[in-house]
């Protein structure tokens, strides 16, 4: 029997480890040069790893969600007399936490409570007590029970000793009121625990690093968009056959193009660790895309050389390849600003997390009609709550005032963002 091991490759851009997110094959398997063997993520990406030999699966290293360092063996096989024969090497995966990633995976797995109350039974009625004897129980107890006119001997009784307390009483007038155990009201005692791996592991990572490393300055302005919904729904019924359905998200992107260049530190990616801020010419906007698996921003890379219609397009792509799970490490990382947004379920004001290293975010809200006093009169408007966070070591409170102001602006009026 000749073993050959599989160990995890140079993956390349100085990956030193990558993580387990799921196994194709088990041992005992019979696999064929080129089929999968086990999904791991790096940097931003999940690699398929095949095999590079015909043989049998004779031992895998590496749970899901273990981190594994290049070099270290994944996969032994037994390739008869063919294959490459090696000492076998268990691979030990790492302890460190993983350099920043974003994609997701959760295995569910129930574990019994350990610090809860312990399960109640449910209401059976007494059947080791003779009548005339009267149960264990305290004096405010057996009050509380001769006010609810209930017979301590029907409680199931969980102190020492047979002994009913107040708990047990409790227990059994929530059921008995509640309509026995099988109530959605009835008491319940579970736990179930979540292991966090993959994408969800990497989106807690970069939050808690975003939080932790940026003291956050958040701006929110109200602004009508009442004209801009217009023109938007004239040029949706008016597009060509070719030509994608326009959301809000292109004429934001519009607004962000036309106001960076007056303020080139929030246009930035900040180096807190060497002190260094990259202000960038071109406009690199990240979409917060709600995928399957989690939270990813894709990046609509130089939008300031796109129309509102190829911003659309564009939008639609990527949006469908982050989803589809298909983005590519490219498609997920440089982005100078990010804009967020939950569309109609957006809220009336939110608070969002930067996207570190960048140094600022754009949150619009749902709209709203409110009535609005213009001058004498009181009409009804389209409303948007604009919420914008700020990274306050690079941009001031002043600063980052007049840019949102600026973005309202154009907002309002947008025949101001087609102007040049």
């Amino acid at each position: 029997m000749a073993i050959f091991q599989f160990r995890l490759p140079d993956i390349g851009e100085g990956v030193a480890e990558a993580e387990i997110t799921i196994w194709h094959v088990k041992v005992g398997d019979i696999v064929k040069e080129d089929q999968s063997l086990v999904d791991v993520m790096t940097d931003k990406a999940t690699v398929d790893m095949t095999s590079p030999v015909d043989g049998v699966i004779k031992a895998i290293h590496g749970d899901v969600g273990a981190l594994v360092a290049v070099g270290s063996v994944l996969v032994e096989f037994d390739v008869g007399d063919a294959g490459e024969t090696e000492p076998v090497v268990s691979s030990a995966p790492s302890a460190e936490a993983p350099s920043a990633l974003e994609l997701v995976h959760q295995t569910p797995v129930t574990a019994p409570a350990t610090d809860a109350l312990p399960a109640r039974p449910a209401f059976v009625p007494r059947t080791d007590v003779s009548d005339g004897l009267t149960p264990a129980a305290a004096p405010s107890t057996r009050r509380r029970a001769k006010q609810a006119g209930v017979d301590l001997r029907d409680i199931p009784a969980g102190g020492p000793g047979g002994r009913i307390t107040s708990h047990d009483l409790d227990a059994y007038l929530a059921s008995r009121s509640n309509g026995g155990a099988g109530s959605r009201l009835a008491l319940r005692n579970g736990v179930n625990e979540t292991r966090i791996i993959g994408l969800r592991r990497k989106i807690a990572e970069k939050m808690q690093e975003a939080k932790r490393r940026i003291p956050h300055i958040a701006y929110i302005e109200e602004v009508d968009v009442t004209e801009l919904e217009a023109l938007r729904q004239d040029l949706n019924a008016n597009k060509k056959s070719d030509q994608p359905k326009l959301s809000l998200l292109p004429f934001f992107m519009r607004a962000l193009i036309r106001t960076l260049p007056d303020f080139p530190q929030i246009n930035s990616r900040y180096d807190d660790d060497a002190g260094v801020l990259n202000s960038y010419e071109g406009v690199h906007i990240g979409i917060a895309t709600q995928t399957p698996g989690g939270l990813m921003v894709p990046v609509v890379r130089h939008a300031e050389s796109r129309d509102i219609w190829a911003l659309a397009a564009e939008l639609t792509r990527l949006a469908s390849a982050a989803r589809g799970g298909t983005a590519t490490r490219d498609e997920l990382s440089g982005s100078t600003i990010t804009i967020t947004s939950l569309g109609p379920l957006g809220g009336i004001a939110t608070t969002p997390v930067i996207n570190h290293p960048e140094v600022a975010i754009i949150g619009p809200n749902k709209i709203v009609e409110r009535p609005i006093v213009d001058g004498s009169f009181v009409t009804v408007r389209k409303m948007m709550n604009l919420s914008s966070s700020f990274d306050h070591r690079i941009v001031d409170g002043y600063d980052a005032a007049l840019f949102v102001q600026q973005l309202k602006r154009l907002i309002e009026h947008p025949a101001l963002i087609f102007m040049y």
